[in-house]
């Protein structure tokens, strides 16, 4: 992708590239799941497939390619969803895009202590202080893990935050779907 460091590793090029997908696509979409394969090894073990996703020209060079998995089921929480998953060998990790409403840490304080559920939800979108922002996860199966968060005021590529540690909750949502 054009806007991916090279001299990241192959994690965080891949969550980049999901996250320049996810902006293209425009906000307000359903939350996307992502196969993480090895590329060179799709290209030689589904040089069909690796024709089908334009990979044959790529360089030989260590990377990981997403390959977007079926929709996520309309009105089932992520978590239940996540926890029906089990990938196969081939996938050498997942990735996950959603949008959520979030608050900055200072507004956290007062936050009502009896709501919960649809009540909190009501309460954080009526909030001033609300951000939209796009959560970007990846993990592999031996643990690494990156993540992208896009604020959807602040909607370009060159303000995209990286980092390991954004999402812990999601990220282990998300290794758990490697356990044996």
């Amino acid at each position: 992708m054009s806007n991916t460091p090279m001299a990241a590793s192959p994690l965080t090029r891949a969550v980049l590239e999901i996250d320049e997908y996810a902006s293209g696509l425009g906000w307000d979409q359903p939350a996307r799941l992502f196969a993480l394969v090895d590329t060179a090894r799709l290209r030689t073990q589904e040089p069909g497939l690796a024709h089908q996703l334009g990979l044959e020209d790529e360089q030989a060079t260590t990377g990981l390619t997403p390959v977007e998995q079926d929709e996520i089921p309309a009105g089932k929480p992520l978590d239940e969803f996540l926890g029906t998953i089990a990938w196969p060998d081939a996938v050498v990790g997942c990735a996950l895009t959603v949008e959520r409403l979030m608050l900055p840490p200072s507004a956290e304080a007062s936050v009502p202590e009896c709501l919960s559920g649809k009540k909190l939800t009501q309460w954080v979108a009526s909030h001033p202080d609300r951000q939209e922002v796009r959560m970007t996860v990846g993990v592999l199966r031996d643990g690494t893990r990156d993540s992208a968060l896009r604020l959807r005021e602040k909607d370009a590529s060159t303000e995209v935050l990286t980092g390991a540690g954004l999402v812990p909750g999601l990220a282990d949502a998300l290794s758990a779907t490697f356990a044996d």
